[in-house]
């Protein structure tokens, strides 16, 4: 039994249905434009949405345009404000990580990993004769559903999952002979997971940013003497004390902070992964993609993908009660394709996006190392282990992230049909360059959120050159059983791999400026590192030098920084991370402590939309080629576009 209507739509979506069949983004080049012809596309293909108004909203921004191209325009028409700030709360997966099963989608209940059938849009395009009756007939194989409506309206109806839908219909127009047209509808459905790390997860974007005060909130100092506090942004609504003599608690506090689509995790819409993922679902108009997204911030091979690991933050909760454990990736991937298979023996997974090994050679101890500048603060560091130096990450990409990568192979071959090419492998950027691949000068200028931060420029220069010559070029080696790396059978155990958007990057590190960048940035991030009030009295109600608000601040508008520095970091998450140890958890929201990691743990050194957006658009003909689609539909440029922007470059 096939359901059909031409009334299942509000008016709107008929008429946005209507426009969006005629879009080029899956037909054949060349078509006869004279003949009428059954032309079909899948609703809200994107099956992570609950509802196709968040789809569509895709789809018209990406008409013609990269995907960045289509970020920047999304993040004009927010205001800054992000397209996934309401979003977040209408998905197929709640906040907590849970797959919704079933999950309601535009009314109707489906099950989100094995779907039984996909809704369907079907009309008669071409030279269709005006008033022309148009007798439609649907067969799946249990026999024909048939039905006549005017030629001009469109055909709504839900197709069974890996079936063949033979669609055919008679026009008649007056005295004209009844011509009829025929076509086959089969959807494909597309299970697509994301593994990986910070730069996986989307960390640094949260789904619906920070909302600031414009008043000041007091940190103190490791120095430990009365006068060692100083004042940065609060966050708005909170009530509670933001003096440093007026100790709050961490769970009041936590109630006024970022939204992440996966608080434990820091996932975020925003990431390349899901931006992958949808931009599949928007090109290519007879698919469906179930997307399971996994990836989760401060993941290594070891702790994360393959065991389990700390969680980021807590989402709020009625409960009060944290769960400070992310189960292992691998795992969770297993268990949902064993689940998936048991209902649908045929079902496979069609891909993976991964990006992992950063937290394997201690990254993150080399940002610390670089930008934490004061003694104290760098001897404290040091003895927690928070600090690395490049010997020491030059000793583990040597000695242990070779065989940490023959272990993930081995885990990832079985889930996968023993070919690891459907596994694409997304590589970093290098985050500290600007005008065409020249490195970063440092200094406090972005990094002045803490008073002990300071991009140190010797520093800085050594990370990077172990990033370009060493790390990276490993890396390829790694996922490409190339450069000696360890792979039992280097054609089944390749894996696909894209670093197209690392050029790119040379243009739009931490330290890049433009004259489009947003108003405020230019006019209260300080060049020389002084963006904030030093004097703790005046900081109290007005914490920023340029005297004007916080709340000014937009995380999502175009810059010509694709990384996120630490005042962005503070400014667009202010991150509290409770996953950390007990021993390192203070009580109180003014230590030390919560100053130096509410500047860094949202996403200090990561990329920001827009450049998650350029390494999709770096993924996205790789996904394509690996799943045997057409990489570059007509109208849209392979690669990356010139931005919506085009003086930022």
């Amino acid at each position: 039994m096939i359901p059909f209507s031409f009334r299942t739509l509000p008016a709107g979506l008929l008429l946005l249905a209507g426009i969006l069949t005629s879009l080029p983004l899956e037909r054949a080049a060349a078509q006869d434009a004279g003949a009428m012809q059954i032309s079909w596309e899948v609703r809200n293909r994107f099956r992570l949405f609950r509802e196709e108004r968040d789809f569509q909203l895709h789809v018209e921004n990406a008409r013609n345009r990269s995907i960045l191209a289509a970020e920047q325009s999304l993040e004009l028409q927010s205001e800054g404000r992000g397209w996934a700030r309401n979003m977040v709360n209408r998905l197929c997966i709640d906040l907590q990580g849970r797959v919704n099963q079933p999950c309601t989608r535009d009314n109707v209940k489906e099950n989100y990993l094995t779907p039984t059938d996909h809704p369907v849009t079907v009309r008669l395009t071409g030279a269709v004769p005006v008033g022309a009756t148009c007798a439609w007939s649907f067969d799946d194989g249990d026999g024909p559903q048939t039905s006549t409506f005017d030629c001009a309206e469109p055909i709504n109806l839900r197709v069974r999952y890996g079936k063949q839908t033979v669609a055919s219909v008679d026009v008649s127009s007056g005295s004209d002979p009844t011509q009829r047209v025929q076509a086959e509808i089969q959807v494909r459905d597309i299970f697509v997971a994301g593994l990986g790390d910070s730069i996986g997860s989307g960390e640094g974007n949260p789904d619906r940013p920070l909302a600031l005060s414009d008043e000041g909130f007091c940190f103190r100092s490791y120095l430990g003497t009365a006068g060692a506090q100083y004042y940065r942004p609060s966050r708005a609504g909170y009530k509670g004390g933001r003096a440093c003599e007026a100790p709050d608690t961490l769970a009041n506090w936590q109630h006024y902070g970022a939204l992440w689509f996966n608080s434990p995790c820091h996932r975020s819409l925003y990431s390349y992964q899901a931006r992958t993922a949808l931009a599949l679902a928007v090109r290519y108009t007879h698919i469906a993609v179930t997307f399971l997204p996994l990836a989760c911030t401060g993941a290594s091979i070891g702790d994360g993908l393959l065991g389990s690991q700390r969680a980021r933050e807590c989402p709020p909760g009625k409960t009060g009660v944290c769960n400070t454990s992310v189960n292992a990736q691998v795992a969770e991937l297993r268990e949902a394709l064993t689940a998936a298979k048991k209902r649908q023996p045929d079902r496979t997974l069609d891909l993976v996006l991964l990006s992992i090994g950063a937290n394997d050679v201690y990254f993150s101890g080399l940002v610390a190392d670089v930008i934490v500048d004061t003694a104290t603060e760098r001897a404290l560091f040091r003895r927690s282990g928070v600090m690395a130096s490049v010997d020491d990450s030059r000793d583990a990409l040597a000695r242990e992230l070779p065989q940490n990568f023959v272990k993930l192979r081995e885990a990832l071959k079985p889930l996968v049909g023993g070919d690891l090419s459907h596994v694409v492998y997304v590589s970093y950027a290098n985050p500290a360059l600007a005008d065409g691949g020249v490195p970063c000068r440092g200094g406090r200028a972005g990094f002045d959120i803490h008073p002990s931060f300071n991009a140190d420029p010797q520093r800085l220069a050594r990370v990077s050159t172990f990033v370009d010559t060493e790390f990276l070029p490993q890396l390829k080696g790694l996922a490409t059983c190339t450069r000696g790396a360890l792979c039992r059978d280097p054609e089944a155990d390749r894996m696909t791999f894209v670093d197209s958007h690392q050029a790119a990057f040379g243009d739009h590190g931490f330290c890049a400026h433009s004259g489009n960048d947003p108003e405020f940035d230019r006019t209260c991030f300080a060049e020389n590192g002084q963006s904030f009030n030093p004097d703790i009295v005046s900081a109290a109600s007005q914490p920023m030098l340029c005297g004007r608000g916080a709340s000014e601040y937009r995380a999502y508008l175009p810059r010509a920084r694709w990384i996120r520095d630490a005042n962005d970091s503070y400014f667009a998450a202010m991150t509290y991370p409770q996953g950390l140890p007990a021993a390192s958890q203070p009580t109180d929201i003014h230590d030390a402590t919560w100053g130096v990691l509410s500047a860094v743990y949202g996403g200090a050194v990561h990329p920001s939309a827009e450049g998650h957006a350029a390494m999709a658009d770096a993924a996205l003909p790789a996904a394509s080629s690996v799943l045997g689609l057409d990489a570059v539909p007509p109208g849209v440029t392979r690669g990356l576009l010139a931005p919506l922007l085009g003086t930022q470059q």
